[in-house]
């Protein structure tokens, strides 16, 4: 169970990289644009915090990462840091459909994967 954890952590990571990619690096294209519904104007007001934002998404893949390849070797320490970055992950996931009943679906992509993560280490 704790090898399934650790795999779907590592895909968690992944969505929360290509996020950041869409967030800091392609924010203003077109194609990213109708990703998150706005305008060219819109983007290019919001660039800058979607810069920030897009930063915050690699940190918790950073984290995931370290923490899916730590718990083989230190159990506590990547148990600890896995928790932390996916129940992040999740917590946002949260906040971003609590924030607007609209986007159920943008959080379940990005809290599914965390939650399930959670999941199968409680029961680890």
């Amino acid at each position: 169970m704790l090898l399934v954890a650790q795999l779907l952590a590592g895909l968690a990571a992944a969505v929360h990289v290509y996020i950041f990619v869409l967030e800091s690096l392609r924010w203003t294209h077109p194609s990213t644009r109708r990703v998150f519904g706005t305008t060219a104007e819109t983007a290019e007001t919001t660039r800058q915090l979607a810069y920030n934002q897009g930063f915050y998404n690699l940190f918790l893949a950073a984290g995931a990462v370290a923490g899916a390849l730590l718990v083989g070797t230190d159990r506590a320490v990547g148990t600890a840091l896995l928790v932390l970055s996916v129940g992040s992950m999740l917590a946002a996931a949260l906040v971003l459909v609590l924030s607007d009943r609209g986007k159920v679906r943008p959080a379940v992509v990005q809290g599914l994967l965390p939650a399930l993560t959670l999941l199968l280490l409680l029961l680890a």
